[in-house]
């Protein structure tokens, strides 16, 4: 895997915090939990001075050149379906674990609401999207702690009410909105770019999927910056300290990517194996193998180990956050410009695949551009600065 001297992953269980969906319109969140995890730390709440099985704050940032006390005057939205009642007490238990700023209802720094903003009237609980939720706002916390963060609630997993939840970020604020959700494709969906993530300006992150080799959308939006998986370790003879390869448990488990069968190919994207949009565009850690502490305390007993390409869309939002406003009209462009323009300003991801197709970019990583893992990870904030 990667580099020499790098350690593999090694193979572990987990189960999908949501369950998979087959009718058109419904979403699945990309949230895959550890099952065979060995905690260091008491179950609930804060241990001093030991640290939670799974990546954390420090080990992201190291990996992705990412700098300390980063998204200062920024606002990040994570977006998800159902509630989970114990968001804000879960975040305020990672954040102090990992002694990050406090960020509460009460200072103004994290926001719950509904999809029509509202504070008090909020969807019926659920367990499993709750450790989809848990995932998303440590990810946000791990890379940008000084933002703010607002948790936008749909009342159910269908793209209308997730797409109206995400036009509701935009109205509180949002300049980076994260999107860890995906269903199959549909001709529809043409109608859903423009009514729900069409918003100039605004870097929106979607994941790619956790069953290899095959579009979903939201990621398959020409709107969104789509996000695909890598598995990432620690390699001793690499200079970065890390080594990364496309995430792929078997042939329909692992990060996706593929060609759009209805979106039309943007004019920042040049591959020439699809004619359509191609996804994805960037990526990050996402195998459950080598997946990040997570804790969550509604659905799950604590700390916990997450992994999924759902790990990546809210790490990507973040890094959007560090790297400030975006000048283009779509975000998504950013990293493009930066792979042409700023050698190293991304870690090519070149080796690992989910499985065999035609082309094979389009499901095997290698130089330059693969449907895998994008353009590669962030090295830094210049490939998300505008």
């Amino acid at each position: 895997m990667g580099a020499g001297g790098a350690t593999a992953a090694p193979r572990v269980s987990w189960t999908r915090a949501c369950a998979q969906v087959n009718s058109l319109g419904q979403a699945a969140c990309g949230a895959l939990r550890v099952t065979a995890a060995t905690e260091h730390v008491h179950a609930f709440g804060v241990t001093a001075q030991v640290l939670p099985t799974g990546f954390g704050p420090l080990d992201l940032r190291g990996a992705y050149g990412i700098p300390a006390n980063g998204g200062t005057g920024q606002t990040v939205a994570v977006v998800d379906a159902f509630n989970d009642p114990h968001a804000a007490a879960d975040l305020a238990v990672y954040r102090s674990q990992y002694g990050l700023p406090a960020c509460t209802v009460a200072s103004g720094c994290f926001k719950q609401v509904s999809q029509t903003g509202s504070t008090t009237r909020l969807p019926r609980n659920n367990a499993g999207w709750s450790g989809e939720i848990s995932l998303d706002l440590d990810m946000v916390s791990a890379i940008a702690p000084n933002a703010r963060i607002v948790l936008v609630e749909a009342s159910s997993a269908t793209i209308p009410a997730l797409g109206s939840a995400v036009n509701e970020a935009v109205k509180l604020g949002a300049r980076f909105v994260s999107n860890s959700y995906g269903g199959a494709e549909t001709g529809i969906e043409l109608n859903w770019d423009s009514e729900y993530f069409n918003h100039p300006g605004v870097a929106i992150t979607a994941s790619s999927g956790d069953s290899g080799y095959g579009p979903e959308y939201p990621a398959a939006s020409p709107d969104v910056t789509a996000v695909g998986g890598t598995s990432l370790v620690r390699s001793s003879s690499s200079p970065r300290g890390w080594s990364e390869s496309a995430w792929s448990t078997s042939s329909t488990e692992g990060t996706g990517s593929g060609c759009s069968a209805y979106e039309a190919k943007p004019g920042w994207q040049t591959d020439s194996g699809c004619s359509r949009r191609t996804i994805a565009d960037v990526s990050a850690v996402a195998d459950p193998a080598t997946g990040v502490a997570v804790y969550q305390s509604y659905g799950a007993n604590g700390w916990q180990v997450y992994g999924g390409t759902s790990v990546g869309a809210p790490l990507i939002a973040a890094v959007y956050a560090d790297a400030g406003t975006s000048q283009p009209a779509v975000p998504a462009a950013d990293p493009y410009h930066a792979a042409a323009t700023v050698p190293g300003a991304l870690n090519d991801v070149t080796t690992g695949a989910t499985t065999s197709c035609s082309p094979s970019y389009l499901c095997a990583a290698g130089p330059h551009y693969d449907g895998p893992t994008g353009l590669g990870t962030p090295q830094g904030l210049t490939a998300f600065a505008g």
